[in-house]
């Protein structure tokens, strides 16, 4: 009976942290956006957050950010610069191909930072992937 359950793979879909300059604060802010790099539409996506250091815990938020077509990207949060310290973890889940798809996402602690910039699918900015 267990094999006969099917548990797919969320390929091509990522979180990123990006910096982004915020004219209203006039500073850096870092964004996190869920990427769906899919050529085809994900739908009803939901993102659950939080941070974790040890015993200090933040907050879990949840994010509804409904459909998201192919090759595109929204914007789940804003990461104070306090939470750069902690390990900061996305579990996605979202519909696609009639099937239900989760995909855990983990930035370690102190890994968001200017030095490990790198290139973003789809967004056409530098960034930080989640492992």
């Amino acid at each position: 009976m267990k094999k006969d359950i099917e548990i797919p793979i969320a390929k091509n879909v990522h979180v990123a942290i990006v910096p982004e300059w915020n004219d209203e604060f006039l500073e850096k802010n870092w964004n996190a956006y869920l990427i769906n790099d899919r050529d085809s539409k994900i739908e009803a996506v939901i993102a659950v957050s939080n941070g974790y250091e040890g015993d200090r815990k933040t907050s879990t938020m949840r994010h509804g950010l409904g459909d998201i077509q192919a090759k595109n990207f929204r914007k789940i949060e804003i990461l104070q610069e306090d939470l750069l310290a902690f390990n900061n973890e996305f579990f996605v889940t979202f519909f696609a191909d009639d099937k239900l798809y989760e995909k855990r996402f983990l930035f370690e602690k102190n890994s968001i930072s200017e030095s490990k910039l790198g290139p973003i699918p789809v967004m056409e900015l530098e960034g930080i992937l989640a492992k």
